[in-house]
């Protein structure tokens, strides 16, 4: 299977045959390097259209933190062909849903209508993606909401938490950084700077088209060669996917803290994990699954079930091109953190030294993987997602029936090689609630 970047312009070639009743999956490169991929599914009435942009939090500088979630925002307040308003209104006219996320990697604009509306929506998502006015006035008001988002997020201890953790194991390298950026750097942030990021990231050979539903490949590819004849002129070549790594120069081993007075505390504890392209992945996958992913994991059984200690615990890995992240999650009363602690250490150093995962759990964390892939997939929204998302971050998009195969070949072996490994790197803890750093300062050695 070739790359996009690989690929002649002007050409389309099929990355996987139809299965399971959907229809092959497509990618046509456009001459201006801008990238169409399809899976087309018969049964359904509807499609869900993604504009995928290969740019996130993790592309910016220091002097345009927050840029790329700013434009997230700007892109729906109004083009030369459209205001803010006519956009809402001409998606509520059909029913249909539209929205847009920021990531550390990628931005993602997308609508789902009826198939009939697939015309309608391309038309609308290209205008608002190429050709948005990034008015003075439209930033400045944009600068407020983004601002009490920010706040609203910072009401949610369980989610600052999680940008704590990241920012003391990748140090100041962009990954570290929050998506939203902060109070600070959006503050500062001038139109002239968000439209320079604007002109030099959405441009044509970083954008991908992904569409999953009731839909031609052939007529999707005429309706985006219409709609974005008048856009940037592009590279002739799609770009790559998303390579390289973000080296932190002050990761942990670590303990930050964010002094609160709240009624439960909440906690990361955890540190660096595997690359994107690491083959290990899908041993952490069903490493994580058996630790902390679900009502029969170690980490739920005995820190909820067997000792009541808190109501949600969990663990998690993300995966980054050059970099990853894996950590144990855990919100509970606030002078119950110190045994809650002590136990997620405990079950972390028992999978590493003489209790690794049982046969059992082995097959236990292989069906929860399977099953949250497989049922994951079930809509053209997470269809769509999963397109989009592949064609800027991975080389080669495997099929469904590649990836259960890679999780099945897990064996116990490869589940205690990867623990050894990633479990065993320095690491970091992360806590709102009323504390300071010197209150955990023995809970952080590997």
């Amino acid at each position: 299977m070739i790359t996009a970047a690989e690929q002649r312009p002007g050409t389309t070639v099929t990355l996987l045959p139809g299965t399971y009743g959907a229809g092959p999956v497509r990618r046509t490169v456009l001459p201006s390097g801008l990238r169409v991929v399809t899976e087309e599914m018969p049964t359904v009435r509807s499609v869900t259209l993604g504009i995928w942009v290969g740019v996130g939090s993790r592309d910016e500088d220091l002097t345009h933190a927050g840029s790329t979630h700013f434009l997230e925002h700007l892109l729906f307040k109004g083009t030369a062909r459209r205001t803010a308003m006519q956009i809402a209104a001409e998606m509520d006219a059909v029913g249909g849903e539209m929205n847009a996320f920021t990531a550390k990697e990628y931005t993602c604009y997308y609508a789902r209508v009826l198939d009939d509306d697939l015309p309608m929506a391309v038309d609308l998502m290209s205008d608002l993606v190429t050709s948005s006015l990034i008015t003075p006035e439209d930033v400045e008001s944009e600068r407020d909401v983004i601002l009490e988002e920010i706040a609203m997020t910072d009401d949610e201890p369980s989610d600052v938490v999680h940008d704590l953790f990241a920012e003391q194991v990748f140090g100041d390298a962009p990954l570290g950084r929050p998506i939203l950026g902060t109070v600070e750097s959006i503050k500062a942030l001038r139109r002239d700077r968000i439209a320079e990021h604007y002109r030099e990231r959405y441009l044509p050979q970083d954008l991908v088209i992904a569409a999953a539903g009731h839909l031609d490949h052939d007529v999707l590819v005429r309706l985006v060669e219409r709609a974005f004849a008048d856009g940037p002129a592009g590279s002739g070549r799609a770009s790559g996917p998303r390579t390289g790594s973000d080296a932190p120069s002050d990761a942990g081993p670590g303990v930050r803290t964010v002094n609160r007075r709240t009624e439960q505390a909440n906690l990361v504890l955890g540190g660096p994990g595997l690359a994107r392209g690491d083959d290990r992945r899908f041993a952490l996958g069903v490493l994580n699954a058996a630790l902390g992913g679900g009502m029969s994991s170690r980490l739920f059984q005995e820190v909820r079930e067997q000792r009541g200690l808190a109501y949600s615990v969990y663990s998690f890995a993300s995966q980054y091109a050059g970099a990853g992240i894996f950590g144990v999650y855990a919100g509970c009363l606030p002078a119950k953190i110190g045994d809650v602690l002590e136990i997620c250490h405990a079950e972390l150093e028992a999978v590493v030294s003489g209790r690794g995962l049982t046969a059992e759990e082995l097959e236990r964390g292989k069906g929860q993987m399977r099953g949250g892939l497989v049922l994951g997939l079930e809509d053209t929204g997470s269809r769509m997602s999963r397109l989009g998302k592949s064609e800027l971050v991975h080389p080669v998009l495997l099929s469904i029936d590649d990836i259960l195969a890679r999780i099945d070949a897990v064996t116990l072996d490869d589940v205690a090689e990867v623990a050894a490994d990633v479990l065993r790197r320095p690491r970091s803890l992360a806590v709102i609630g009323p504390y300071d750093e010197p209150d955990f300062a023995t809970y952080t050695a590997a």
